[in-house]
């Protein structure tokens, strides 16, 4: 059975391998095309109300410890909307949404690894840590063009 220690080193590795280093707007839009990758790994296994009631209590969760994070929201249509936290991010805030990303991606992986006995969790690991910058831009486009419209 994976602990959260598990989920933490996992989300830690990846944000020390392709978040260091980057300004708060790339880092927000790192963070958002890899939670949109998880979103749409894991809701083949768990369904669209499922995930989104597991999205819905960690972004409750991460808004009472980061108030930065208290802007996103889970959007009807499946993922979660960074769209006004896109608006308010500075460079002042680069250490909280940091923290706040971290937060959410570890939490994110420790209640859907809780829920399904951990049979996701390798795949959802395998998929954040392959996941990067250019990766990134490439989800973004082809949400656009692909006209998916699920994450914004």
């Amino acid at each position: 059975m994976i602990d959260d220690g598990e989920h933490a080193a996992c989300v830690d590795a990846w944000l020390e391998r392709s978040a260091k280093g980057q300004p708060p707007e790339a880092l927000l839009q790192l963070v958002e095309a890899a939670l949109g990758a998880l979103w749409i790994q894991a809701q083949t296994t768990l369904g669209e109300v499922t995930l989104s009631a597991i999205a819905e209590r960690v972004l409750f969760n991460a808004a009472e410890k980061f108030p930065l994070f208290s802007s996103l929201k889970v959007e009807p249509t499946g993922g979660i909307s960074f769209h006004e936290l896109r608006e308010r991010i500075g460079s002042e805030n680069g250490s909280e949404l940091t923290k706040g990303s971290r937060f959410v991606l570890v939490e994110l992986l420790t209640v859907i690894g809780s829920l399904t006995a951990e049979i996701l969790t390798p795949e959802l690991h395998s998929v954040l840590s392959s996941f990067a910058l250019p990766d990134a831009v490439r989800v973004k486009k082809s949400q656009v063009i692909g006209g998916k419209g699920k994450r914004s």
